[in-house]
């Protein structure tokens, strides 16, 4: 597999950003998939991250993502539209006071739509209901090209950045 040079951006908010987005259809439905199914956690996970080259959680066993989706700090959101799933996030809340959005993304048919936008600040909002000190995420060059501009637009701040090394599979 090729080597590629990935430059990854940590963001954060330290404090609520509110800003009201209308829902953009009247069809929209967030859920709280409590301890998702392994099955259903990597399909959600193949069908937005697939394109990104997401591969955190699908390199683990079943058995070692289980555990991870039975953690009560780990939360899943699923974007509905029209009853169908149309995008996720995760939320690792296993630090009180500092919570991560592990992954975050709409399926590829829903892009472009203003639902990240309306995903977003959905979860932000959740996430902020408890008052943590600090709401945090990454991202890199391997996502979307709106995925840093949706987070910065969103009230995240830039607080570090790096550059990897990934092998990526050839298309």
């Amino acid at each position: 597999m090729p080597t590629i040079d990935v430059t990854v951006y940590y963001l954060e908010m330290l404090a609520h950003a509110k800003r009201a987005i209308a829902a953009p259809r009247d069809d929209l439905m967030i859920v709280h998939a409590h301890n998702p199914s392994v099955a259903y956690y990597r399909y959600l996970y193949h069908a937005v991250g697939a394109d990104y080259h997401w591969r955190s959680r699908g390199l683990l066993s079943d058995a070692a993502l289980a555990a991870i989706l039975s953690d009560p700090g780990i939360e899943v959101h699923v974007l509905h539209v029209a009853g169908c799933p149309a995008g996720f996030a995760e939320l690792d809340r296993r630090k009180s006071d500092d919570v991560e959005l592990v992954q975050f993304g709409l399926m590829r048919d829903h892009i472009g739509k203003g639902l990240g936008k309306y995903f977003l600040q959905c979860v932000i909002d959740k996430v902020w209901s408890d008052r943590p000190r600090r709401f945090w995420l990454h991202t890199c060059t391997l996502d979307h090209p709106h995925a840093l501009p949706n987070y910065e637009k969103s009230g995240f701040t830039l607080y570090k950045q790096e550059v990897i090394q990934r092998d990526v599979p050839r298309v």
